[in-house]
């Protein structure tokens, strides 16, 4: 079988052009969007609807509930609430791009959750920590919110952070940013991460980015392009947003572990950073968090929201660790 041609120009890849002011235009025309769903009906596996979060700042999110939950009224039982943050290395993407809107409905029946998926503000016209501010910032929204929805079907006592590639940098960054302010976040109680893919990097090329440099997926050429368009200026990616193993990791992952809060791991061997997702798997271990790993054969980056046929087995595993913290 012959190698696949490496990707040369990453920005071709990623359909951006690099501005003067230091901006991108984004060519989405392969990213189609879906409207939310607020009806129910046998084709939808969740309803769905648009809130604001900050008009300043144009963000808001898309709340999704199991159609099982409308039509067992507000009787039903409390559902755990999953916030879900969506991938596209910061600089693309959107909570309401097809594949994210349908791996959100599709999740919400599967494990019976309330998902929330926020939208952040996006880099290089924003560049990190400012998706990090408005992940936060939904988290405070969520806890205020008189949203019927919320009011009448979320478990606050049971609380997830998830997110794919760069959602799930997001989520793991939410998560330590929040071990500070666990009293601020009343009545919501974050009991654990789902880190779905996440987006990690390093200056040095790590074991799975030398050995698959010609992903055609998300080859190390074009990692590189996120990070240098998202992390703060000058900074490199062994900063801690991107890399962190960096100095044997922050402090505030003891507290994780502390909390009692689990996390899972959920990787792909065939996604050029799978040993980034590893060696922070075990940084979090070695600091007390216990961390379930999940790696599959075969898998490339981002794997389920691509192919819906692998979502089935994803929810399930998710379902049993969110089981295993009720």
């Amino acid at each position: 079988m012959s190698e696949p041609t490496p990707i040369s120009d990453p920005y071709a890849y990623l359909n951006i052009v690099k501005n003067p002011d230091g901006s991108i235009t984004r060519d989405l025309t392969n990213f189609p969007c879906a409207a939310a769903t607020p009806d129910p009906s046998p084709e939808n596996p969740a309803v769905s609807k648009d809130l604001p979060v900050n008009h300043s700042k144009s963000t808001w999110l898309r709340l999704y509930l199991p159609s099982s939950a409308v039509n067992a009224g507000v009787s039903s039982q409390k559902l755990p609430l999953v916030v879900y943050y969506h991938g596209g290395g910061f600089i693309l993407c959107s909570v309401d791009m097809q594949a994210f809107h349908d791996f959100c409905s599709e999740m919400a029946r599967d494990l019976n959750a309330i998902v929330v998926s926020p939208s952040y503000r996006l880099a290089p016209e924003h560049r990190l920590p400012a998706a990090y501010d408005d992940g936060i910032e939904a988290l405070e929204w969520i806890k205020t919110s008189d949203d019927e929805w919320i009011k009448s079907h979320a478990d606050f006592s049971n609380v997830f952070l998830m997110g794919t590639s760069a959602g799930g940098n997001l989520a793991y960054n939410v998560g330590l940013r929040s071990v500070d302010s666990v009293s601020d976040l009343i009545p919501l109680q974050i009991r654990g991460l789902i880190l779905h893919h996440p987006f990690f990097g390093g200056e040095e090329r790590c074991g799975s980015e030398i050995r698959l440099v010609n992903d055609q997926v998300c080859p190390p050429i074009v990692t590189d392009v996120m990070w240098d368009l998202s992390l703060p200026v000058g900074a490199d990616r062994d900063h801690e947003y991107s890399n962190p193993t960096v100095r044997d990791g922050s402090e505030d992952l003891e507290k994780i572990g502390r909390l009692r809060w689990k996390v899972m791991m959920i990787g792909g061997e065939d996604d050029p950073m799978i040993d980034r997702q590893i060696d922070v798997a075990k940084l979090m271990k070695k600091k007390g968090v216990e961390v379930v790993e999940q790696y599959t054969g075969g898998d490339a980056h981002g794997a389920e929201i691509r192919d819906p046929c692998k979502r089935k087995t994803l929810f399930v595993s998710i379902k049993n660790f969110i089981s295993s913290l009720l």
